[in-house]
């Protein structure tokens, strides 16, 4: 599957802004902007597992598509939402446990790289990652 693979960050978009309006705070922001994130993606069917490392936790998820689950942000942040499949594009919408307000995030390949996007808040940010 196209999404299989390790993937390590390459470069954010905006990804502070995105952080400020997630309501995290500057020193966390500093610290997320330079995670050394690393997506470890593993799809069988509708069924993935997703390994995340990170300068700050290491995180097993694993997800059906179009069911919902609960998962929680770097930053302790709770959501419940789910993820589907569109077209060639992973769309996840999530709603913050906290403040009932969404989070949308989609991973796309483009190229040789995985695409991450989230918009909150109509703020939008980006993290390209490399295999």
């Amino acid at each position: 599957m196209a999404f299989d693979g390790t993937w390590k960050i390459d470069r954010n978009e905006n990804y502070e802004k995105f952080m400020e309006a997630m309501g995290i705070g500057l020193m966390k922001r500093k610290l997320g902007a330079h995670d050394n994130l690393k997506l470890t993606i593993q799809q069988n069917g509708d069924k993935f597992n997703v390994k995340e490392a990170s300068n700050f936790r290491n995180v097993e998820l694993e997800f059906t598509l179009g069911v919902n689950f609960e998962c929680s942000l770097a930053d302790g942040t709770e959501l419940s939402g789910a993820w589907t499949l569109e077209g060639n594009k992973l769309v996840g919408t999530f709603t913050r446990k906290d403040n009932g307000k969404v989070l949308k995030a989609t991973r796309e390949i483009v190229g040789d790289e995985l695409v991450q996007t989230y918009v909150y808040e109509g703020v939008e940010s980006k993290r390209i990652m490399k295999r």
